[in-house]
């Protein structure tokens, strides 16, 4: 990846964070960048995101953050400065709530709940 590129991607983690938590109404739980991958000529970029909530709160936010995609690309375009305004895949990732669980288990063992 070049040093462009790199700097473009952070830029993306960046203002698509700031755009859903400022912009966006209707999210319930708590919706997290994980990673955005830029395509060589910063036309596409791939945002794998995450929730931490319930499961109804994780399927309702991702109904919300698809259903704002054109929406979030054009605040991205406002604020980036590339030739083209790269389209947009949201892609769900499990890793926080995963995460999640593990850190309740390890709690559990530590206070001898679970054996």
């Amino acid at each position: 990846m070049s040093l462009r590129n790199e700097r473009v991607r952070k830029e993306l983690m960046r203002d698509i964070s700031e755009i859903i938590h400022r912009e966006i109404r209707g999210l319930e739980g708590v919706v997290s960048i994980v990673d955005v991958e830029v395509s060589h000529d910063n036309s596409f970029a791939k945002v794998i995101y995450s929730v931490l909530g319930s499961p109804d709160q994780i399927e309702k936010d991702k109904e919300v953050i698809e259903k704002n995609t054109g929406r979030i690309r054009y605040e991205v375009g406002k604020r980036i400065r590339l030739r083209v305004t790269p389209e947009l895949k949201f892609v769900f990732s499990d890793g926080l709530e995963q995460g999640s669980r593990v850190l309740d288990l390890i709690e559990k063992i530590s206070k001898g709940e679970i054996k």
